[in-house]
């Protein structure tokens, strides 16, 4: 053996001998989750997204063997939490919950920090939702026509509440206004749970909200459905009437997945991908998603990021064609 090659290995025996603990830190490779995983969202507590994250953090949590903490980052319309996940370190610790809003956002805020498409990795569908008109009480409309003969009497003087700001809320009503001819006056919130709260108290007349976050108002008969967004009923509410029942055409829905910054190991995507699939597959989850009007959505990382493409290009062409600004 040559003497140069002696010498080397010679200075990797002891180096080899050591125990891991000894090794310093960039030697080891960090196990996943070495610490609490945080999935943000870019909503208030007490919203669809908040209640469907929630739940699927606790299973996470379990499975896991680390804590998974939602940390609501409302504000610009969900951007403030999609560009912290898009700027963290991609190692599996910072997650986006995510939705239709991240695809309507890229279309309908002419700059931002980020491009959701390139910055944020598909990693796991968790649900569909449907959307459901609500009203206050006190609103004299017990139908969907009679709530446009209503609006299209007093325009302008009912005030719709959403979610903020280009929200696939504030859409769903956005479109009923173009295929109804009725005027309402849009009233944008940080999130549904505060919306929601400002219309139970009456405050605000009207509001399309996602099934999770409105049914407890419906069922304790806080607020009044009219509705359901989605082209079949809602099997949460079997009985209330699609709204294309009344709109020909008319359709909207939800979703709710998890995403990682860009670079996110593969291994991590698939670990949380197989976590999220057990969990929407085990019968208390998904007796609680039922309960809450959502459909499972088992999605692996490719087939999320089609509709993550499909939705950036569904939702670009609604905002260009009804010209929907943030004014």
């Amino acid at each position: 053996m040559e003497p140069t090659r002696r010498l080397l290995l010679a200075a990797a025996l002891p180096l080899a001998a050591l125990p891991l603990a000894a090794l310093p830190l960039a030697a080891r490779a960090e196990a996943w989750p070495a610490r609490p995983v945080r999935l943000l969202t870019g909503f208030a507590p007490g919203g669809p997204m908040d209640i469907v994250g929630r739940l699927m953090a606790g299973w996470l949590g379990g499975v896991l063997g680390q804590p998974v903490l939602v940390e609501n980052r409302p504000g610009a319309g969900g951007n403030l939490a999609t560009e912290a996940v898009a700027q963290a370190a991609p190692d599996g610790h910072v997650l986006l919950l995510c939705g239709p809003v991240n695809a309507i956002n890229m279309a309908l805020y002419p700059q931002l920090p980020f491009d959701f498409g390139r910055d944020i990795a598909p990693v796991a569908g968790i649900a569909r939702v449907p959307l459901v008109m609500l009203v206050h009480p006190g609103v004299p409309a017990a139908t969907a026509a009679e709530l446009i003969a209503l609006a299209r009497a007093r325009p302008g003087q009912l005030a719709m509440a959403s979610s903020g700001n280009g929200t696939p809320q504030h859409l769903a009503g956005a479109l009923f206004q173009q295929a109804s001819g009725a005027a309402l006056l849009h009233v944008p919130y940080r999130g549904s749970g505060p919306a929601l709260a400002d219309l139970v108290a009456g405050r605000v007349q009207v509001m399309f909200d996602a099934l999770p976050s409105a049914i407890g108002h419906v069922r304790g008969g806080r607020l009044q459905a009219l509705a359901v967004t989605t082209a079949e009923p809602a099997g949460a509410l079997p009985e209330l009437p699609t709204l294309a029942a009344t709109l020909p055409g008319y359709e909207a829905s939800s979703w709710y997945a998890i995403g990682a910054p860009r670079g996110t190991p593969a291994e991590t995507v698939a670990r949380l991908n197989q976590a999220v699939g057990a969990g929407l597959a085990d019968p208390g989850v998904a007796a609680r998603l039922a309960e809450l009007g959502a459909t499972p959505m088992p999605l692996p990382p490719a087939e999320l990021g089609d509709l993550f493409a499909a939705e950036l290009a569904r939702w670009g062409r609604v905002i260009r064609e009804a010209r929907i600004t943030l004014d």
